[in-house]
């Protein structure tokens, strides 16, 4: 009996036919019309049934046309019986087309959790074109991500990473990187921005009655839209334990609560990049030491972060370390070049080819140099603004739009590489 109804919905097309032939029959029995009168009839109006017959079969032989390219979605798209038989729907209507939109709910299969298969030397690679001087985190990084995704069933997130090391050294710089390499939305969170206790619900959400509680979290909110997203906390040790705590589920359990309402959230399908500061002489020289060995470059980076204060039961839902390097040489220029390129684009200008005196990569260098081991991008970033930015202005102002910059004895001259005479400017 249960499989009675089902079988009548999806016969219902033929039993309307066959109703419909049935209910001519009884008409014309009614009318008296002997056969040949009615043939007589119908080639009167010959032309007319042939223009419907024409037309009922040209959206017959669309559907059969609909049917057969539905056939050919990927496997994940149809049933497990079908998929294994091959068998299509054919003649008979598919019970989803008659009572719901079965294209939508194919879109919403199709968004479920399933294996991605990333290249990681082309990722590798990528993220080494840009993230200067962690050349062997970004390849870890990217080989670790390629088996996380080729994952197919998960219940936790795909990755939880921990970056460590010196300010500046490119931990957030990578992690936004590698978002834009994935297409994935970033999230993108200043962790000393919830340092107090009634911070937690910027992220997750305020309690019924609560200010705020009639919208969802920063966090959980951004999870719900975009579930394949990539979840950046930067300075993760400024964070209230209140805050710690509310994250414990979403890396272990695989979703967070939403307070507002308290629906759950995944985050199976989201890459949690976490960095930090603390410990960053440590860090590094355990870093050197291991280098090439995973497992003892984790197990020597939690004792000396959990010596630093830092909760065990985080580190314990940490999946990977990844320890960056201080820049140092010429990781230095190729940052600084970097940074010029970027400053010179900011104010409007090109700048020309080969368009950076060696001389004044050179000053930058040692003034980073000078500033000892703490020194980070920052200050090089600052260095770099004080040295060039007014001759930058001045050459905008002059109508140049691409300038060469040049060290002389005087400071940085910005040379209007598409004017007669150069903008000079004193430092």
């Amino acid at each position: 009996m249960k499989g009675l109804l089902p079988a009548a919905t999806r016969l219902m097309p033929l039993m309307m036919l066959a109703f419909l032939t049935l209910a001519t029959v009884q008409i014309a029995m009614q009318l008296h019309l002997s056969p040949g009168a009615m043939l007589a009839w119908l080639g009167r109006i010959g032309w007319l049934y042939t223009g419907i017959a024409a037309s009922c079969w040209t959206l017959v032989l669309a559907g059969l046309v609909y049917e057969w390219r539905a056939g050919e979605r990927p496997r994940s798209l149809r049933s497990q019986a079908d998929a294994k038989s091959g068998k299509r729907q054919g003649w008979i209507m598919d019970v989803l087309a008659r009572l719901t939109n079965r294209e939508a709910l194919e879109q919403l299969l199709s968004k479920q959790e399933k294996a991605t298969f990333i290249d990681a030397g082309a990722l590798a690679e990528t993220l080494r074109g840009q993230v200067i001087g962690q050349d062997q985190v970004c390849e870890d990084i990217a080989q670790t991500l390629r088996r996380r995704l080729a994952l197919q069933t998960r219940g936790k997130p795909v990755g939880v990473f921990l970056l460590a090391g010196p300010p500046g050294t490119g931990k957030t710089y990578l992690s936004k990187r590698l978002a834009l390499a994935l297409n994935r939305k970033l999230l993108h969170f200043d962790m000393t921005q919830f340092s107090a206790p009634h911070a937690a619900t910027q992220l997750f959400g305020s309690p019924k009655g609560y200010v705020g509680s009639d919208s969802y979290g920063k966090l959980t909110g951004g999870l719900k839209e975009t579930p394949e997203s990539v979840v950046l906390l930067d300075e993760i040790e400024k964070a209230h334990p209140d805050v710690f705590k509310k994250f414990l589920s979403a890396w272990n359990d695989g979703h967070v609560t939403e307070a507002s309402n308290g629906a759950l959230v995944s985050t199976t399908r989201a890459i949690f990049m976490l960095t930090s500061n603390i410990a960053t002489d440590v860090l590094s020289e355990i870093a050197i030491r291991h280098a090439g060995d995973a497992e003892a470059l984790r197990g020597a980076s939690v004792v000396a972060l959990r010596q630093a204060g830092f909760a065990p039961e985080v580190l314990n839902r940490i999946d990977r370390i990844f320890v960056f390097r201080s820049l140092e040489g010429l990781d230095v220029a190729r940052v600084a070049a970097l940074e010029i390129e970027a400053m010179i684009a900011g104010y409007g200008l090109d700048i020309a080819a080969g368009g950076i005196d060696a001389e004044l990569l050179f000053e930058v260098m040692q003034k980073q140099q000078r500033l000892g081991d703490g020194a980070s991008a920052r200050d090089l970033v600052r260095s770099i603004e004080e040295m060039v930015s007014d001759g930058l202005i001045e050459a905008r102002q002059q109508g140049a739009t691409r300038v060469k910059l040049v060290q002389g004895a005087d400071g940085v001259r910005a040379v209007g590489a598409d004017l007669r005479a150069p903008v000079e400017r004193l430092g």
